[in-house]
């Protein structure tokens, strides 16, 4: 075995956080509170969609680049977001994302039109590019090795929260009062995480500022891209995010058809599921930390893959219980493979994180919207086969990395 591959890519040093430590808890509550933010304001359009097609006369396709213009915008800033990030400082760059995207949101809340409307959440996706990677880099810097699994989950459970309440909120309040003012409100509430965001999280310690250059970003890019491990790590994240994005786009059509028939409100609750994900990248952070990430990572996908499948019913309670395997097994792949990005990454790690959530959000972007055009041809069986041949490719990589011992960070 390669004994370099074994190596963690932060070395712990004295002034580390540790567990249990005050400041531990500032950055758990600061974190928290960040992910919140970033997953309630990318993904509140995500149950306004039908409204959207229904207002503006749109195909679901095109419905979706509500969100998938905000992932990609997102996904192509977010390496610019890195470089930014090492001149200006990393709790800088992310205050100022949660604050700005935010306030993008509430001014989507003023479109007139839908094209309006994209050009706001463009500006959102920009904006927000400076929090997801430089978070990253911030735990994997800032906590000592041994915690980063339980606080990169951490983080990822605020993620999901913040997805819930965002489509929750949006989906009563668009049918209550309207989609406006549920753009509204969210993005007051974003505000207010931000302000939260700023009061708690520590300022770094083992950080030094670099002079703003992207000229060494191509040979930095190329060293993170010829890594026996990240590449594989970055396709895992595409894939993993662009089913999750499909699932939740088009199932609520499903779920709003003659089929079965819910509200808004209704679809929108179903939502409450991503508590699920609080529990699963939390718990899989611990377990990662403890037995190893190899054994743990493809048999979360491998659940992935029967929830998906299970959506096929047509009993609602099975659907249900679908979307929560579904939902259970991606957000704990996400905590893995993510704290595995930053405990591999040699310096520049904010540029390791950034090429992560490059493909994470791409795969959102591309596959949520390509999703919408086989959802038009063959209805939900045509979104699950293919969403279901992603997920295989996805558990065969992470076998392929087991067998390799590429990803071996932990004790096995």
């Amino acid at each position: 075995m390669n004994s370099q591959l074994a190596q963690p890519a932060v070395e712990a040093g004295p002034a580390q956080i540790q567990i249990g430590t005050r400041d531990f808890q500032r950055v758990r509550r600061a974190l928290f509170f960040g992910g919140f933010s970033t997953f309630a304001l990318l993904y509140c359009v995500q149950p306004l969609m039908p409204l959207f097609s229904h207002e503006f006369h749109l195909s679901p396709s095109q419905s979706s680049w509500s969100l998938s213009v905000s992932t990609a915008a997102l996904a192509l800033c977010l390496l610019f977001a890195s470089a930014v990030s090492d001149a200006v400082g990393r709790k800088p760059l992310m205050c100022f994302a949660l604050f700005g995207s935010a306030l993008m949101t509430v001014l989507c809340a003023f479109a007139q039109n839908y094209a309006q409307l994209l050009v706001c959440r463009a500006l959102l996706g920009i904006v927000l590019a400076g929090l997801p990677a430089v978070a990253m880099a911030y735990l994997s810097e800032e906590i000592e090795p041994k915690s980063l699994g339980y606080a990169m989950g951490l983080y990822i459970g605020g993620s999901a929260f913040g997805g819930m309440t965002g489509r929750v909120v949006a989906s009563i309040l668009s049918d209550h009062l309207s989609w406006r003012m549920a753009l509204l409100i969210v993005g007051v509430a974003g505000l207010a995480a931000a302000a939260e965001f700023l009061r708690s999280l520590p300022a770094s310690r083992n950080f030094s500022k670099r002079a703003l250059s992207f000229v060494a970003m191509p040979a930095a890019m190329r060293k993170h891209l010829s890594d026996e491990g990240l590449p594989w790590f970055f396709l895992i994240g595409f894939l993993l995010m662009g089913c999750f994005v499909s699932l939740y786009n088009y199932i609520s059509y499903r779920l709003l058809s003659p089929e079965f028939g819910l509200s808004q409100s209704a679809v929108g609750a179903i939502s409450a599921l991503y508590l699920i994900g609080i529990f699963s990248s939390v718990w899989s952070g611990k377990m990662a930390d403890k037995f190893g990430r190899r054994r743990v990572l493809w048999a979360l996908i491998a659940v992935m893959l029967c929830g998906l499948l299970l959506t096929l019913a047509h009993g609602l309670i099975l659907v249900i219980a679908g979307i929560a395997l579904f939902t259970f097994g991606f957000f704990g792949g996400h905590s893995i493979t993510s704290s595995w990005v930053g405990r591999r990454a040699r310096p520049p790690q904010a540029l390791a994180s950034a090429l992560y959530l490059f493909a994470y959000y791409l795969g959102s972007s591309l596959i949520g919207s390509c999703s919408g055009l086989i959802w038009k041809m063959d209805g939900w069986n045509g979104v699950v086969m293919v969403l279901a041949v992603l997920l295989t490719a996805a558990v065969a990589i992470s076998l392929r990395l087991s067998r390799l011992a590429l990803l071996q960070v932990q004790p096995a």
